[in-house]
């Protein structure tokens, strides 16, 4: 993967990482209720479920640009009016909504790193995005599951730290996300619709 495109992909992936999901959400939550060491394990879980999703859109597209030569430019361009799609549900979506903290029991790791893998599993359109997502930075002359590998890591050193963060600063960045969760929806979902709109064009 060229440093160019690599630095395009991580920019898109720290957007995508601090755009409001259901794995922030819970890291949030978790971090809240648990503490952030005891979150590690749901953050852990949730990585390594992205990865999982990551590998079979890659999959995937492998198989279909052995079958097309073109499949790679109506990849990029069905995927480009998916995410700006995306960007229009997340300008309309209402802000999250956080439940107060409650006095929480004690919960074993693997409980934790359970909710979060199937966090991530459970979600149909994650798999659907990185469908779209990724093709719009696969160069096709170069070693695609190289490429995955750069991807995938990337993503989850990301999302992880993200997501950890999250729930270092849960007692603080909840009452902000009540007051203020409808713009940066629509800040999000402009930076969505805008990637889905200028990624088709790049070469």
């Amino acid at each position: 993967m060229a440093l160019h495109t690599w630095l395009l992909f991580l920019t898109a992936v720290i957007g995508l990482s601090l755009t409001p999901g259901p794995n922030g959400l819970l890291a949030l939550t978790h971090g809240a209720l648990y503490g952030h060491r005891k979150t590690l394990w749901t953050v852990a879980g949730g990585v390594i479920g992205f990865a999982v999703l990551m590998a079979l859109s890659m999959f995937g597209i492998g198989a279909l640009l052995k079958a097309s030569a073109n499949a790679l430019t109506l990849l990029k361009w069905i995927g480009g009016l998916y995410l700006i799609w995306l960007g229009i549900q997340l300008w309309r979506a209402p802000p999250p909504h956080l439940d107060a903290p409650t006095q929480a029991t004690a919960k074993a790791g693997s409980s934790l790193f359970r909710q979060g893998l199937l966090s991530a599993l459970s979600n149909p359109k994650v798999i659907l995005f990185f469908g779209a997502f990724l093709p719009q930075f696969l160069d096709p002359t170069r070693d695609l599951w190289l490429q995955f590998a750069v991807m995938a890591l990337t993503f989850a050193v990301v999302e992880g730290l993200v997501e950890y963060l999250l729930a270092r600063a849960a007692q603080r960045i909840r009452p902000w996300l009540v007051r203020s969760g409808k713009t940066f929806n629509r800040c999000c979902g402009g930076m969505f619709a805008l990637m889905g709109a200028a990624l088709p064009m790049t070469r």
